[in-house]
């Protein structure tokens, strides 16, 4: 019997569509389990020792591997393993494949259902935000923290206390306190599952008390006594939860009252470039859509979360209390800028 072959230019590429699904998730399961880590530091693995040391079932094993040799991110013979000619890419942008597989997984997997007006009532969406908190502390690191950290260095003032909205699992604070060891941070997230992992980093790094979470909606923000005490807010890749415009107008000027003292707004995001025909200078067709981009603005489409334009964020700030003094785009993930932004 003859093996099946992949003939024509139209199978071939619906094969690949169907295959780099798998290695897709492949990615991030790999990142996570420490495969990617070894093959980068060492260039080789081999996948019986491997799984036996991290207690993996073999066979499972052998398939994430095989998924990720078929497209060329790894190459192998039988057991033994060595880095192929796309991964440093996908090193590069592994955290990417782990909050879309991962983090968003059961949301792209019930996209049937979520996309029937019927069912889009209460919370009709999952996703796991521990694993979402995972991948955008990398995210924050390969991508935002060039531009974060220019913008630090900027500051015109001695840092003495930073609250982050939206803080995941503290990966930034812990960094912005470690370089600033006479401040104290605050952590503000609605992920319960992420600031448990948040706090018992924090915990083991001996930070506690130094640094602290609390479950808050940043977009219908409260007054706590120690919000007065804040002098430097930060904010990524939640900005868009603010939207639509007057909501999120509403929610600059709440944020404004809530944080008396606040001498600079650091806000990142990554901004909308595909859906909708936006008509800006930075917008892409289909034909050449980057890595990120089609998984972030669809899966937030999904959710009924707006993803605003560069231009969309230029048109707040003013009318939300705020005045934007500079901002950094960084293109290296769909378009994605930082805004440093000053009380009005």
């Amino acid at each position: 019997m003859n093996s099946p072959v992949v003939g024509s230019e139209s199978e071939r590429a619906v094969a690949s569509i169907f295959n780099s699904a798998v290695a897709a998730a492949s990615i991030g399961a790999a990142w996570e389990l420490g495969a990617l880590e070894e093959l980068r530091e060492n260039g080789k693995l081999d996948v019986q020792s491997f799984a036996l040391q991290n207690d993996l079932d073999l066979a499972s094993t052998q398939g994430m591997i095989t998924a990720l040799a078929v497209v060329g991110v790894v190459e192998r013979d039988r057991d033994s393993v060595v880095v192929g000619r796309h991964f440093d890419e996908a090193y590069r942008t592994k955290s990417l494949f782990h909050w879309l597989c991962l983090g968003s997984g059961e949301l792209f997997a019930r996209m049937q259902y979520v996309l029937r007006n019927e069912n889009r009532t209460g919370d009709f969406y999952r996703r796991d935000s521990a694993a979402i908190g995972y991948a955008c502390r990398d995210i924050n690191t390969q991508y935002f923290d060039p531009a974060f950290w220019a913008a630090m260095d900027d500051l015109d003032h001695d840092l003495s206390y930073v609250a982050d909205l939206g803080c995941g699992s503290g990966g930034r604070l812990i960094q912005v306190l470690r370089r600033h060891p006479r401040a104290k941070g605050l952590g503000l997230d609605l992920a319960g599952p992420a600031l448990k992992v948040a706090e018992k980093e924090t915990a083991e790094l001996g930070m506690s008390d130094r640094l602290s979470f609390a479950e808050a909606d940043a977009r219908n923000i409260g007054t706590r006594a120690e919000f007065a005490e804040v002098d430097l807010l930060t904010c990524f890749m939640m900005g868009h939860d603010f939207w639509p415009r007057e909501n999120c107008v509403a929610t600059l000027r709440r944020l404004r009252e809530a944080f008396p003292n606040v001498r600079r707004f650091l806000l990142g995001d990554a901004t909308r470039i595909l859906l909708d025909d936006p008509r800006t200078e930075h917008a892409v067709t289909e034909d050449n859509v980057p890595v990120f981009t089609l998984g972030f603005e669809v899966g937030h489409a999904m959710m009924d979360v707006y993803i605003p334009t560069l231009a969309e964020w230029e048109g707040v700030f003013e009318e939300g209390g705020w005045r934007c003094v500079n901002k950094r785009l960084i293109e290296s993930l769909t378009l994605s800028v930082i805004f440093e932004l000053e009380r009005a």
